[in-house]
C-alpha cells in the first residue's frame, strides 16, 4: 500500500551542487532582477514554485564551497521555446550569506553586469 503525498504539506525541499568555472557562465545564471539575488540552475529535477532548495555553490577558481539556500521563483521546463536550458531559478533566502554570495558574484561580473546579453531566464 503507498501512500498518497498531502498537497497540505509544506513545500519540498531539494540538494542542489553547482559549480561555475566561468565568468560567461555566471554572468547566463546569475539574477539581479529577483530581490535578494537569485541564480539560475540547471536541472532535470522536478520542482515547483515556492520549493525550499538548498545550494552548495562554486564560483571559478575559489575552492571554497559557498552553502546558501532559497526558494525556487523561476521554472524553465524541458522543450522551453527558444531551446532554454531546462532548470530552476532560485531566490536567495534573505540572510548575511546571501548578501555575501551576491557580493561575491557582481564582482566577479563587474561590468558584465550592464550587459544586455541573454541570460537562462531573460
Amino acid at each position: 500500500m503507498s501512500e498518497e503525498p498531502n498537497s497540505k504539506l509544506p513545500s519540498r525541499t531539494g540538494m542542489l551542487s553547482l559549480s561555475i568555472k566561468e565568468r560567461r557562465a555566471l554572468y547566463a545564471a546569475y539574477m539581479p532582477f529577483v530581490k535578494g539575488g537569485g541564480l539560475f540552475i540547471p536541472t532535470t529535477k522536478p520542482y515547483q514554485m515556492g520549493d525550499q532548495v538548498y545550494m552548495v555553490l562554486t564560483l571559478m577558481e575559489d575552492p571554497t564551497r559557498l552553502p546558501i539556500s532559497g526558494k525556487v521563483v523561476w521554472l524553465t521546463p524541458s522543450g522551453a521555446q527558444g531551446n532554454r536550458q531546462q532548470g530552476v531559478g532560485v531566490q536567495f533566502d534573505n540572510n548575511e550569506r546571501a548578501a555575501e554570495v551576491c557580493s561575491k558574484i557582481e564582482n566577479i561580473l563587474g561590468n558584465a553586469m550592464k550587459s544586455t546579453r541573454t541570460t537562462h531566464t531573460m
